[in-house]
């Protein structure tokens, strides 16, 4: 039996919530972790109180509209869970970014992965495909994207907009970008307590003039940190992207950052991995590929997650020279590495519109 997240979805479209008459789908009550072994199929339905009364029948109907719709040697009973959805912002609260469609947070588990390139290169190649593209470098104590735009120097200016001033954002290769190492010396450590870099994030987020996008990135810093929950606190995410390299230790790291967005406090769909540095190709031998840090390892983790895999990026030493240059590798689509972002971005594009259509917009968390 070929199964796949699609047919679950469409039967479960034909389940009706009896609290508000919207089906499962619609009303967002499926969780993005349908998970298929097999025939065997597992996944949570999302409910507003852990006492919700229509637990038991919808959980009933799911099961039976996966058997009757999909097919009946589906193994589906007893595997359903539930879940209660995470408290979200008091409806009416302000939107800090009225005029973006998609925010992205880039994560990893652990630093060292290539992430800050990876998002570097992949708001460029968004920008080249014609999306108005933003990048917010959110890694307030490593900021490393001015460098990688060769805009080290650069010093936003306020303008005013309405009866406020706000940071105008540095604009280089097509993407609006803002980076804490604007605003402190490149030679120094940043020295902050947690609270200093919350507020600075928050001041690059809501006090700048991003303008109208489709598409802004956020360049996370590894691991989990006071700015990963503000981050989830002050913006709807519509999704995440979590980068990896194929060695065990990313992997065990990747998995951690995953299990981060997809929690029961933060609940923000993970629209794919990526698997960085997947394998080592001369320039002067386009042809051969070694695998200097494991073999697929990427692919297997989104196997197992069920996941789709957004791209596996070969290192390639034009890769460190251009990030050096500030000339990200996006900006040569004929090259390797450059026609490997630009399908990258495609991928991406392809699952934020895949997202947009199966699930409503993600809300802000209020966390305790």
């Amino acid at each position: 039996m070929n199964l796949y997240p699609k047919l679950i979805l469409d039967a479960l479209a034909k389940v009706r919530y009896p609290g508000s008459g919207r089906n499962l789908v619609e009303a967002g009550m499926v969780d993005d972790n349908i998970r298929i072994e097999g025939d065997r199929v597992s996944f949570s339905l999302l409910f507003d109180k852990p006492n919700d009364p229509f637990i038991r029948s919808v959980v009933k109907a799911a099961e039976a509209a996966i058997q009757t719709y999909v097919s009946p040697e589906v193994d589906i009973r007893g595997r359903i869970s539930v879940r209660s959805r995470p408290a979200v912002a008091p409806a009416g609260a302000e939107e800090p970014l009225p005029g973006v469609k998609n925010i992205l947070a880039v994560a990893s588990g652990k630093g060292g992965v290539g992430k800050s390139t990876l998002t570097a290169n992949l708001a460029v190649a968004l920008a080249a495909a014609g999306y108005r593209t933003g990048l917010l470098d959110a890694d307030i104590f490593g900021p490393s994207q001015p460098k990688m735009f060769q805009v080290e120097e650069a010093r936003p200016l306020l303008e005013r907009l309405g009866e406020r001033e706000v940071i105008r954002p540095v604009e280089k290769y097509g993407v609006k970008l803002l980076s804490i190492g604007f605003f402190v010396s490149r030679d120094d450590a940043v020295l902050w307590r947690g609270a200093m870099a919350v507020n600075a994030l928050k001041q690059l987020i809501g006090e700048a003039n991003w303008g109208t996008l489709d598409y802004f990135l956020i360049d996370l810093p590894p691991g989990t940190s006071d700015i990963h929950l503000t981050l989830v606190q002050t913006l709807a995410l519509t999704g995440a992207v979590v980068v990896c390299t194929p060695q065990a230790v990313a992997l065990a790291d990747a998995r951690k950052a995953i299990s981060m967005f997809a929690g029961e406090k933060v609940h923000v769909p993970v629209l794919g991995l990526v698997e960085n540095m997947a394998w080592f190709t001369p320039a002067e031998l386009p042809e051969n590929k070694y695998y200097l840090f494991g073999r697929d390892g990427g692919v297997q983790l989104a196997k197992e997650l069920n996941l789709p895999l957004l791209g596996q990026i070969p290192l390639v030493q034009s890769i460190c020279e251009s990030g050096d240059r500030g000339e990200p590798s996006a900006l040569h689509p004929e090259t390797i590495t450059g026609a490997a972002f630009h399908e990258l971005a495609r991928r991406v594009v392809q699952q934020t519109d895949l997202r947009n259509k199966q699930r409503p917009p993600t809300q802000r968390i209020t966390t305790k």
